[in-house]
């Protein structure tokens, strides 16, 4: 043979081939989705989603104690609210008692040191289910939809949120958010990390049941990219990037593989997140469970894929599992 063709002697051993990854796996790296409601003492089993329940906050330190010792270090919050009044606008998002404020409020006290990010968005509290104001026609209404997402993502930032990450996905929400912020006087005290290219996937439906978020009447695809328009999602990168975005975020993960890569070179000087979602997730366990392949196993291949493509933030439900896999 060639010498040029041999290989395997620089892999040949378990750490020359770590060696192999221009970025490893750290606990750093993952950022665990967490959904609170407004039972102070809930912990409802999720069925679709494998390990994850619906926490009140007086549960939340009983169920964080053991991964903050493990080396957990940043949580986003969805809100799921099931006892409040919802309206046409979102009104209960930035309730001060709501879910949200209310852990973060609890978060900030009980854990100084960890990173608490907040999802944006009104799906869940607005009547009708979608992510923003809408016309009498049931269409989205670009201009108070904005205002009043910046505005909930102020409210988050006065809480003590570290980071406001708007799902939405309205036409200019980046740019009012950083505004607002920056008003605000958290310009420089909150990050603001954009869901910049997320897709109308089927891959959604567990957190929907998670966060009884489903629109009472026709789909998101008006808002939400559509699956095959990577251009239109180069488009949103840059858009955001330009609007103030401190992070730029692609979700689904796995099969936008090709958007994270377009994104890191769009992007290069940004942090880049992808959010491993919950049909991704039940995905992996379900095939487990078939027997198909080891969970842990094909956990790392997902994520390390993730990696490979330029993500340095991953969102996943996996993040308690790894915190004690990445100690092996």
């Amino acid at each position: 043979m060639d010498i040029s063709s041999i290989l395997q002697g620089g892999y040949q051993h378990p750490l020359s081939r770590s060696w192999q990854a221009q970025r490893q796996l750290t606990k750093e790296m993952l950022m665990y989705p967490i959904f609170i409601t407004d039972d102070p003492d809930a912990s409802d089993i999720i069925a679709s989603l494998p390990n994850q329940r619906r926490w009140g906050i007086n549960k939340l330190q009983g169920f964080l104690d053991p991964l903050i010792r493990k080396g957990l270090r940043s949580v986003i919050l969805f809100g799921v609210p099931l006892k409040c009044v919802k309206d046409e606008r979102g009104t209960p998002a930035d309730d001060t008692e709501g879910p949200v404020i209310s852990a973060i409020r609890l978060l900030r006290d009980l854990y100084p040191s960890l990173y608490i990010a907040c999802d944006v968005c009104l799906c869940e509290y607005t009547s009708h289910g979608h992510c923003g104001v809408l016309r009498t026609d049931g269409t989205i209404e670009p201009e108070p939809s904005v205002a009043r997402i910046a505005e909930v993502a102020l409210n988050y930032a006065k809480a003590g949120a570290h980071c406001v990450a708007p799902s939405d996905m309205m036409d200019g929400r980046i740019k009012a958010i950083k505004r607002a912020l920056i008003d605000g006087g958290y310009g420089n005290r909150c990050t603001l990390m954009s869901y910049s290219a997320k897709f109308a996937s089927g891959l959604y439906g567990p957190f929907r049941d998670a966060a009884g978020s489903a629109p009472s009447f026709g789909d998101r695809k008006c808002y939400q990219l559509p699956p095959a328009a990577k251009g239109l999602a180069c488009r949103a990168i840059q858009r955001d990037v330009g609007e103030g975005a401190d992070i730029i975020m692609v979700k689904p993960a796995l099969p936008y593989l090709d958007i994270i890569s377009h994104a890191s070179r769009l992007a290069p000087d940004h942090p880049l997140a992808c959010y491993q979602v919950s049909g991704e997730f039940a995905m992996v366990h379900a095939g487990a469970n078939a027997g198909v392949y080891e969970l842990r196993t094909m956990a790392f291949e997902t994520v390390e894929s993730m990696i490979r493509a330029g993500a340095t933030l991953i969102l996943t439900y996996f993040t308690p599992e790894f915190l004690d896999w990445l100690e092996v």
